[in-house]
């Protein structure tokens, strides 16, 4: 029998634990929370010096709160609502009045109102095929993917492949592409086609995921979306440890002993909520079961990164615009959002750089990144655009404790292989949570919090 060694030199961090839980982000607290109201002693370890994981919120020197992560709630993430409820975070609206702007590869810029134009290139094809891919969706079992019908022909195709071969218009192509971009901040190429859905069908529909009214993107929160999980932190006090990253975790017949920076920590099971990538970079004795290691190895993070540009007043307003924007030509910039304060006491615009096009444009110099991202605004936006009184981006991509953004997508033939054992069942003490593990939800702030209840009721259940 394996017992604990003498081998473990590092400082013991306290008695043994019942439940040691990997990451603070919204996996990670809400397990904590769970555990905790039912009376289960749990410990939070996280690498980094703050708590929200892909939340990360910034009072800017203007006094603006920017979220340069997660930052939308719609009224079907009920779990998020819950939380912030219960900490007492309100939310505002998304600012969304006036008329939205698209550009296409031939500069032409096109303004409409409402949730979609009435005309546009392959927009007929591309709102037609919306209701074949939800159709396809409600197929999709969510519990288990990869016992889908059809699941293999599905997980070997590309979505690119499959809009090649069912989407003959290259406009409706187009649409498609940078939804994948927006929703999945990878190219077409990289995702399968049974991820695509199970995706969709997480989220309820397309347009669930792509729209702002009442769908995903409807509200925002009062100080930013990390403010529920700091709330929730300071509510579970000590039990959070800020600073204390997990190397290796050691597995035992009467426990799991994780080593961490600042010294050991016993506990008779453990949650381990990181983003895949960053998980796979944990030290497991003895080494993760095979499917298990392969689903997360072949779980790639998107890459993103989001800018925020502060202006004295949201100008754009007075003339009749949204500040809503989609760039369908090869510029850095994809998406547009209104980003003010909800009082509009100053003006704010973030853009999003997807999938390809963050590597080229982070590579560049700050002074080329920041007028490039300039240059796209005034196009839009007109000449004040060009004098912001705030800058920032963040790179997602380079984050050290995150690895990328918004959510790992498993690479095609990944479900299939190895999603039925390697996707979020237990192995033996570990038990394994974080938004990609979410039947609902999955890749969002909803879907974290979902995971970590089940991580944790995963566990509470064997104990009654």
């Amino acid at each position: 029998m394996r017992r604990w060694g003498p081998c473990h030199i590092q400082a013991e961090l306290s008695g043994k634990v019942e439940v040691a839980i990997i990451g603070a982000g919204y996996a990670g607290l809400s397990a904590a929370l769970s555990l905790v109201d039912a009376g289960v002693e749990a410990i939070v370890l996280e690498g980094s010096d703050r708590v929200g994981g892909r939340t990360l919120s910034e009072v800017r020197p203007t006094g603006v709160v920017v979220d340069h992560g997660g930052q939308w709630v719609g009224p079907t993430q009920t779990r998020l609502l819950a939380l912030a409820n219960r900490f007492g975070v309100e939310t505002f609206p998304t600012y969304w009045a006036g008329d939205h702007l698209e550009i296409w590869a031939d500069s032409r810029v096109n303004r409409y109102r409402g949730a979609g134009p009435d005309e546009g290139d392959g927009l007929h094809e591309y709102e037609e095929h919306i209701t074949v891919l939800d159709a396809l969706a409600s197929t999709i079992d969510l519990q288990n993917p990869p016992g889908s019908p059809g699941a293999d022909l599905l997980d070997d195709e590309s979505v690119a492949s499959y809009l090649r071969r069912e989407v003959p218009n290259e406009g409706a192509r187009r649409r498609f592409a940078l939804a994948v971009e927006g929703v999945w901040a990878c190219e077409p190429g990289h995702v399968s086609m049974l991820h695509f859905l199970f995706y969709i069908a997480a989220a309820g529909s397309f347009d669930e995921l792509m729209e702002t009214d009442g769908c995903e993107q409807d509200s925002r929160f009062v100080g930013g979306a990390q403010a529920p999980a700091i709330a929730a932190a300071a509510y579970l006090g000590d039990r959070v440890r800020l600073g204390h990253r997990a190397d290796r975790v050691v597995v035992h017949e009467d426990g799991v002993l994780i080593e961490t920076t600042e010294g050991v920590v016993r506990a008779d099971r453990l949650i381990v909520t990181l983003p895949p990538q960053a998980a796979g970079a944990l030290r497991f004795d003895p080494p993760l079961p095979p499917a298990k290691a392969r689903f997360v190895d072949r779980s790639v993070m998107g890459d993103v990164a989001k800018v925020h540009v502060t202006y004295p007043v949201p100008f754009w307003r007075a003339e009749g615009l949204s500040g809503q924007a989609t760039i369908y030509d090869e510029r850095e910039t994809g998406v547009v959002f209104d980003n003010s304060p909800d009082d509009a006491s100053s003006g704010v615009l973030v853009g999003f750089v997807y999938g390809r096009r963050v590597d080229p444009w982070a590579t560049l110099d700050a002074d080329a990144r920041r007028a490039s991202i300039l240059a796209t605004l005034t196009e839009l936006f007109g000449a004040r655009a060009q004098e912001p009184i705030d800058y920032v981006e963040k790179i997602w991509s380079i984050d050290p404790w995150i690895r990328g953004a918004y959510a790992a997508n498993p690479t095609p033939g990944a479900w299939t292989a190895y999603g039925e054992k390697g996707w979020r069942r237990p192995t033996g003490r570990i038990h394994w949570a974080g938004s990609e593990t979410s039947s609902v939800w999955n890749g969002y702030i909803d879907g974290a919090i979902a995971s970590g209840q089940r991580a944790a009721q995963e566990i509470l259940d064997r104990r009654a």
